[in-house]
């Protein structure tokens, strides 16, 4: 397949279909005018319809889904992965490498084998793989993902709040060692199992911090920081507190950061209108706007916001995103259109839904 648009429509398989990431990625390329989905895997779910599955993705036609074991990798030219960390990198070691990877776990994002044994508890398999790997936070690493075979799609709150921070980190106009991100997220991003905390009884009408100064997106962000900054990843570290909010989908981060000497809150804004002008999915929005995360939802926006901070020499830097869509399958398929040669936008022109 030639990483060009053409009339042949590029033939699209989902690793984890039953997943809410790959119900999304269903969503969104249903409409997508150059891909066909003709693979999709769930294991748990091998032998059902898409419709048994997912109710509101029935009569499209979608093929039905099957086990990893079952699948015929020679129906596809890319494939996205929404499977658990751990397994993604024992299958996608097996695909042929005419098959194009778009990974929505966390087994590629992080550089450092090292750093991903420590985080997520078992040693890296695929290190040759890893190598190859291209961090996909699409806006910042545009030109690498284009030739790309494995793109490493960002976490989601590592999506937000890196959105929100590299461009300030790499002009030196905030201090790298000194980032507070408080941070939210709907239930989706808990994923579809079945979890005591995230029942309705239990997360429905109230606000709960999870894994407080220990949440694996910890060290995804200070990878990226660091490497922006011109710093060694073990020399950056971020105060990161996620939060679980009541409702289905959704993020928005709030980064407070501490202003290099003489810049403004003004400075940081015309860093953000300068980088991202001409950007199809980052809006800096007025000022004194402030970002909610009804104004992105369904879509693969991303609004930033720019306010000072009653403490001299400090600012906040808030986004919101669709933890779905830009922090997770909207993000894979702007890589997957970069990779194939395709319009960036195609198949995510869909303006958010309110209310």
């Amino acid at each position: 397949m030639t990483a060009t648009a053409t009339s042949k429509k590029i033939k699209a398989g989902i690793l984890g279909a039953s997943g809410y990431t790959g119900a999304e990625a269903m969503r969104l390329l249903l409409r997508h005018p150059s891909v066909e989905l003709t693979l999709l895997t769930a294991d748990r779910k091998a032998g059902q319809s898409v419709e048994e599955v997912y109710p509101h993705l029935g009569g499209y036609g979608l093929p039905d889904m099957v086990s990893v074991e079952d699948a015929d990798w020679n129906s596809v030219d890319v494939v996205f992965c929404g499977l658990p960390h751990g397994t993604t990198q024992e299958i996608i070691a097996t695909l042929p490498k005419t098959v194009k990877v778009v990974d929505m776990s966390a087994d590629f994002r992080l550089r450092d084998p090292k750093t991903y044994a420590e985080w997520y508890g078992g040693e890296h398999t695929a290190l040759d793989l890893q190598k190859e790997a291209v961090y996909g936070l699409t806006e910042l690493y545009r030109d690498q993902v284009r030739d790309a075979r494995l793109v490493a799609c960002p976490g989601c709150y590592p999506t937000a709040t890196l959105i929100a921070l590299l461009p300030l980190v790499e002009a030196g106009l905030v201090d790298p060692l000194d980032l507070v991100i408080d941070a939210k997220s709907g239930v989706s991003g808990a994923g579809r199992g079945l979890k005591q905390n995230t029942l309705f009884c239990e997360a429905g009408e109230g606000l709960s911090p999870y894994a407080v100064a220990s949440h694996r997106h910890a060290p995804e962000i200070e990878q990226e920081v660091a490497k922006f900054a011109g710093l060694a990843a073990a020399d950056v570290r971020v105060n990161f507190v996620p939060h679980l909010v009541p409702m289905s989908r959704g993020e928005l981060v709030t980064c407070h950061v501490r202003l290099s000497e003489r810049k403004t809150a003004a400075d940081l804004r015309s860093e953000f209108e300068n980088r991202y002008q001409g950007e199809p999915f980052v809006r800096v929005l007025s000022a004194g706007a402030i970002p909610q995360t009804q104004m992105v939802r369904g879509s693969n926006n991303c609004v930033i916001g720019v306010f000072e901070d009653r403490i001299p020499g400090r600012a906040l830097v808030i986004a919101a995103i669709d933890n779905l869509v830009k922090g997770s399958s909207g993000q894979a398929i702007q890589n997957m259109n970069l990779m194939f040669g395709l319009e960036e936008t195609a198949g995510l022109e869909q303006a958010p839904l309110f209310p």
